[in-house]
């Protein structure tokens, strides 16, 4: 049970202030998974996101204020085992270690004992299959501009229709017994499979271009909870049981892709017979 890493700043304040509160949303346990290179040697095991995030924000506190421009200040993390207080076995836990200028400080986070080889091997093919990314995906809008939309939208239904198309359309849609109320975004930039709008679509509306252009297989559609909803790059999965929302992130002062963070989410697609 040995690993040893070291924190970016930029890593360990999105940790505390992005992924975490995050997570923290959708559940109070996680998996945390664990690799060298994306290799075979890896290790997985449960943690207690309040408990970490609440380390995160000890230790950051401290790391921030131990830092000097003239010293080398590091964020370590590795898995230990240490006795605990009124115990006569020791336990693993996930340890934060910060070395300043004038202060060195410990936070140990307790963890359940490693998963099982098989449990570790599930988790991986999880991941694995995870990564699949639908062949066609829009960048959001301004978050201004969406989120506005967004909030205005929870008041009227918990299911919300979203359609992508190649052309660079993302389309939104909402409805209850009395109002149907819908909003689209064109010409957004697009990754992966793209195509150009059809000239004879023009004057339609915007349901309708869209339900064209899935019959002519440029376009894909799938229904999710309204509070799911975010700013970033949007997809249908390819099996339309999901949609694939993908955050990006930009090297500080940058308007660069830092492509050593990454995170992702799929949002299940609710059966539309049953909304």
């Amino acid at each position: 049970m040995k690993f040893r890493a070291f924190l970016t700043d930029d890593g360990v304040q999105l940790l505390e202030k992005r992924i975490i509160p995050a997570l923290e949303k959708i559940g109070r346990i996680s998996h945390m998974y664990l690799t060298r290179d994306h290799n075979d040697d890896r290790i997985a095991f449960s943690i207690d996101l309040t408990l970490l995030h609440r380390a995160l924000r000890s230790i950051l506190a401290i790391y921030t204020e131990s830092r000097n421009p003239a010293s080398v200040t590091t964020l370590q993390i590795k898995l230990v085992k240490k006795l605990p207080h009124h115990s006569t076995q020791p336990s693993p836990f996930l340890t934060f270690e910060t070395k300043g200028y004038k202060s060195a400080v410990v936070h140990d986070v307790p963890i359940s004992k490693p998963l099982s080889h098989a449990d570790v091997q599930e988790l991986h093919l999880a991941l694995e299959s995870a990564q699949e990314m639908p062949i066609t995906l829009v960048k959001s809008p301004a978050l201004s501009s969406l989120q506005n939309f967004v909030d205005r939208m929870k008041n009227l239904g918990d299911v919300m229709g979203i359609s992508v198309s190649k052309y660079g359309d993302l389309h939104m849609q909402i409805s209850n017994t009395l109002i149907t109320v819908g909003a689209e975004f064109r010409k957004l930039m697009v990754l992966g499979e793209k195509a150009d709008a059809h000239e004879a679509d023009r004057g339609l509306s915007a349901q309708r271009r869209m339900e064209i252009a899935e019959t002519r297989g440029d376009a894909m559609n799938a229904q999710v909870n309204v509070k799911n909803f975010n700013k970033s790059y949007f997809g249908i999965s390819p099996q339309k049981d999901s949609l694939v929302v993908i955050f990006q992130f930009f090297i500080p002062g940058t308007r660069q892709t830092d492509k050593s963070i990454s995170l992702h989410c799929r949002l299940p697609a609710l059966d539309p017979g049953s909304s």
